[in-house]
């Protein structure tokens, strides 16, 4: 892919600055915002690959911010904020966000986020108009509705499968327990995430060679799970 372009939104100059200094240093192009609305024309003007979008802006809540870019574009937004409880994470999730930073961070940390979104968005491409999606030695083929790992079927059930497809077309990316189960099951009750809970280990029971230190799965604990890009 094209060098991408990143919108920095964030009213805080000095880790405006700190996030900018870094994104040149790695020769990534990118445009910044320092309130909600400035965001917003810049998005609509210049297209932005991915947006990193504080939460706390002084003219409109970064949760509004994202919920309004989802009214028309797909584009990948990481959210970096001090917001740390679980539930400003899933709402921001849920609303849309794909994937989370707390402050502080690390500039090492975002760069590692911006990788896997960067992988995310070359998966997404690459898959354009292929049935067949392949990670590491798991190869799903969405036509025939059968996945195979290290060329072996995996016999899963219909729940597992459709919970595996739903990570996989998602890969790379956070999705909150309450996205994966309407997915899954169209619905988000307390007994669905329980559910959810005892498929996942199933599924990587026949996924992972290690089910306590996952290869393809990952847990982000009280959130959702993400499928990683091996």
């Amino acid at each position: 892919m094209n060098k991408p372009l990143i919108l920095v939104v964030e009213d805080d100059a000095p880790i405006r600055n700190l996030i900018t200094t870094t994104l040149r240093t790695q020769d990534y192009k990118y445009i910044a915002a320092a309130t909600a609305s400035e965001a917003l024309q810049q998005a609509t003007i210049h297209a932005p690959d991915v947006m990193l979008l504080d939460l706390g802006l002084p003219d409109l809540d970064g949760i509004e911010v994202i919920r309004r870019i989802r009214s028309w574009s797909a584009m990948p937004i990481i959210v970096i904020s001090a917001r740390s409880e679980d539930s400003d994470k899933i709402e921001a999730l849920d609303s849309g966000a794909d994937d989370y930073l707390t402050k502080p961070f690390s500039v090492e940390e975002l760069l590692a986020r911006l990788r896997v979104t960067f992988r995310r968005i070359s998966m997404l491409q690459n898959a354009a108009g292929c049935s067949v999606f392949t990670n590491g030695d798991l190869q799903i083929d969405f036509a025939a509705g059968c996945a195979t790992l290290k060329g072996q079927e995996l016999h899963l059930t219909p729940i597992e499968y459709r919970l595996l497809c739903v990570m996989a077309k998602n890969c790379g990316k956070v999705l909150t327990h309450t996205y994966i189960t309407h997915e899954v099951w169209g619905s988000s009750w307390d007994n669905d995430v329980a559910s959810l809970r005892v498929f996942m280990a199933t599924l990587r029971k026949k996924l992972e060679s290690e089910p306590d230190s996952p290869q393809y799965i990952q847990t982000h604990i009280g959130i959702g799970y993400r499928m990683l890009k091996v």
